[in-house]
């Protein structure tokens, strides 16, 4: 940083602490941040899937009565659905081939903000920002997927 950009910020009435607090918060490893999102968004799925295994015929009775998918029928959209749920979050939960196992779970997102439950859309705004970043951005070098790419990848 210049002094003219020093003088700049001190005559708008910036506090130094304040740019030494952002400076030192922008230090923060972004693969903790990135490990967060995937335990977080992971959990979700998972716990619905282990729902959906531990009492099979509820949820195959929620597909009948309540969420009432179209196209498929009940048991197999509930089969579906828990085989997705269970093997997408595990996927994530180990960072392995995280790009690919998000689109499983925006494809599925988006089917229940459209036909289920059009009123959660905050709840599905903040899964798919999550998943979006992981698709876009990667599950950073806390995951499966960094030690592929690291020693069996980009090995010279």
């Amino acid at each position: 940083m210049t002094n003219s950009e020093n003088a700049s910020r001190n005559t708008l009435g910036i506090p130094p602490w304040f740019n030494l607090t952002r400076q030192s918060l922008g230090l923060f490893p972004l693969s903790i941040v990135q490990l967060g999102m995937r335990i977080g968004v992971g959990m979700v799925f998972f716990k619905a899937g282990l729902l959906k295994y531990q009492s099979f015929e509820f949820a195959v009775k929620l597909f009948e009565d309540e969420y009432r998918v179209p196209f498929l029928a009940p048991a197999v959209a509930a089969r579906m659905a828990m085989i997705n749920e269970l093997t997408t979050s595990t996927f994530l939960f180990l960072g392995l081939a995280t790009r690919l196992t998000t689109l499983p779970l925006l494809g599925m997102i988006s089917v229940i903000q459209i036909f289920v439950y059009p009123a959660a859309w905050p709840d599905h705004l903040l899964w798919g920002s999550i998943l979006v970043f992981l698709l876009t951005r990667g599950p950073g070098s806390l995951s499966v997927d960094y030690l592929i790419d690291r020693y069996f990848i980009k090995r010279p």
